[in-house]
């Protein structure tokens, strides 16, 4: 089409106006695409409602000649698959809940994980954390900071009054949690409060200091190396011990967020090197591998553990320090990697680190990248043994809603079967029989070409040597090798709600023998055979629900509705009408009928005075 326009002067049309206007601007490029977009949109929003509007007519045509209780019947049905389907929806949305940075906190205040300060009070010793009450409390960071040496042991003299062991233990408890974490009637007192606040200061939300402590990393007592592979760092000119640029961190933290972590610093513990370390004075250094753990993913996991926020552009703000993960990526050219594709790396390594609010951050990431471009690769990562079961439902959810998008586009040729088969054994499949008929079909003709080109490769059109230029046509297709590969699938087809009743859909695979004919009893042979197959009640065999089409279902509530106005304006009528006629019953045996077949038309004239022997319908 482009290559006739040319001819008729479009092309020296554009040559002219970039001469007489210049370069196009790039605001005025945006304008086009977007213009043009934006037409492809409506054109596209139109296909759909005109295509809705010839399934409305359909389900239309097919409740024409049913009564209103079938119709009612039929209604009822799609109903109760809504409502499974809520039920169903919620089901795939539920996962195990991960623990948020404030029950970790509230844990770690628990069992000490990794403590460098002991507090005094009332002759009970607390074991705390000096990075985290600093951050948290004005008091803590004054008071601490003239003992900085480790396991320093802090005597506390409180001036507030009626402050005992409990309630001393809750504000630290407050302090690490942002909850009192007990029930006690002294803290609804607000004068007590307002003592506190006087003399430790009001401390910022939980999220709020944690975030600060992240920036500034104050009181740091680890750090974060990774190691390179000895191969590559020869082959990119580094000695084989160099260590990458570190990270610092706090063991409290990463402890109380990673069992990995924590089963790594309790070993250290065990082993006396932790000793060392506290002796010298120097900060715990934790060598990781960068093929495991690659190294610009770090910052994401620290920020995901100091903030329960998973935050991806940190990947993209840091400026790159040709690392040993970047260097990979480059050989194996994922350098410019997807959004969702950085999120199933990082999910590899939150399973790894044990770390599940960062799993299910970069499922969330995965799930809402999900369209029709990444359909094909988020399905085939998630069922993979290693993806993530919950994006695998998330991915055939949106397979399912928008099966009418997929099929009409290349993506539904990249569908395996196993995913084609989950598909359409869904009630809540969007799509028409006929149509998911039809494309099954196609896909199953697309999958035989596929098998012929690895047979026979000079079979099909467009290789060097061509043995047919025109390619493989349809009809020359192995109609039995077809039939196995739909095999699988379409018995899965609800033949008996296939719309139009005459579908040349469904002839057409008749005649090709790829499905059998239906029986006797599912073919409209008269007007109640009709409902036979959608309604329950009326199925003398194995009944198969019909499938929750948003079509079918908003067009059988509106011929209901319609239904039941007629129905109503008809029974107001009768009633109008049976008003209006008297109570004659008492008037039957003075009544003279007009005309009688026992008496004939001169005998009622001549003797009109006397009533008759016989009356027509009258009981003697």
């Amino acid at each position: 089409g482009t290559s006739s326009y040319s001819h008729q002067g479009y092309g020296c049309e554009s040559k002219l106006y970039s001469l007489d206007h210049g370069h196009e601007k790039p605001q005025d490029k945006k304008k086009k695409t977007s213009g043009l977009a934006t037409l492809k949109k409506k054109f596209i929003k139109r296909r759909k409602s005109s295509r809705s509007a010839d399934h409305a007519k359909q389900m239309r045509e097919l409740l024409s000649g049913w009564d209103v209780r079938d119709v009612n019947a039929l209604v009822e049905e799609y109903e109760g698959t809504s409502a499974l389907k809520e039920l169903y929806l919620q089901a795939n949305l539920a996962r195990p809940e991960a623990r948020t940075l404030q029950k970790d906190m509230a844990e770690l205040y628990q069992y000490k994980y990794c403590t460098d300060v002991d507090l005094i009070f009332q002759e009970t010793c607390f074991p705390v954390h000096r990075a985290i009450l600093a951050a948290r409390c004005p008091f803590f960071k004054t008071l601490l900071s003239s003992s900085p040496e480790y396991g320093a042991e802090i005597v506390m003299d409180i001036n507030t009054a009626g402050i005992d062991m409990p309630m001393f233990s809750a504000l630290l408890h407050y302090l690490y949690t942002g909850e009192f974490g007990m029930e006690d009637s002294r803290f609804q007192n607000v004068d007590i409060l307002v003592q506190l606040s006087e003399e430790f200061g009001t401390p910022n939300s939980l999220d709020v200091d944690m975030r600060a402590l992240f920036d500034y990393m104050c009181y740091y007592d680890v750090v974060l190396s990774f190691s390179s592979n000895s191969d590559l760092v020869e082959t990119f000119g580094g000695s084989q011990n160099c260590l990458d640029e570190e990270l610092r961190a706090h063991k409290a933290i990463i402890s109380s967020r990673s069992p990995f972590f924590r089963h790594l610093l309790q070993r250290r513990i065990r082993t006396g090197e932790e000793i060392t370390d506290r002796t010298l004075r120097t900060p715990t250094r934790i060598i990781l591998d960068e093929s495991i753990i690659p190294k610009k993913y770090a910052k994401v996991i620290l920020n995901c553990m100091y903030t329960d926020v998973v935050d991806l552009s940190v990947l993209h703000s840091s400026p790159s320090v040709g690392s040993l993960s970047e260097v990979q990526a480059l050989v194996a050219g994922k350098l410019n990697m997807t959004r969702a594709e950085e999120a199933m790396e990082l999910y590899h390594i939150a399973l790894f680190l044990e770390f599940n609010m960062l799993a299910q951050g970069c499922e969330d990431i995965i799930a809402e990248s999900i369209s029709l471009d990444t359909l094909i690769a988020i399905l085939k990562w998630s069922s993979q043994p290693y993806g993530s079961k919950w994006v695998h439902r998330q991915a055939l959810h949106f397979l399912c809603e928008e099966f009418t998008q997929v099929m009409t586009s290349d993506v539904f040729y990249e569908l395996s079967k196993d995913h084609l088969l989950t598909a359409i054994q869904s009630d809540y499949l969007q799509a028409s029989e006929q149509d998911i008929l039809k494309y099954l079909i196609k896909w199953g003709e697309h999958q035989l070409m596929k098998r012929i080109a690895d047979r026979e490769p000079n079979l099909l059109s467009g290789t060097a040597h061509s043995v047919n230029k025109r390619g493989v046509k349809r009809r020359d297709l192995d109609i039995e090798e077809l039939r196995e590969i739909l095999s699988p699938l379409l018995p899965f087809v609800r033949i008996e709600h296939i719309l139009p009743m005459n579908s040349e859909v469904l002839s057409d695979a008749m005649k090709r023998g790829l499905i059998s004919t239906p029986p006797s009893d599912m073919l409209p042979t008269s007007e109640g055979g009709k409902s036979n197959a959608w309604l329950r009640q009326k199925n003398a065999g194995i009944y198969v629900r019909p499938r929750l089409f948003s079509p079918y279902v908003e067009e059988a509530k509106s011929v209901l509705d319609e239904m039941m106005v007629e129905q109503t304006d008809l029974v107001r009528l009768r009633m109008v009408r049976m008003s209006n006629v008297p109570d004659t019953l008492y008037m039957v045996n003075n009544a003279v009928p007009q005309c009688c077949h026992m008496i004939t038309h001169q005998q009622v004239s001549t003797n009109q005075s006397s009533p008759p022997s016989v009356i027509a319908n009258e009981i003697p």
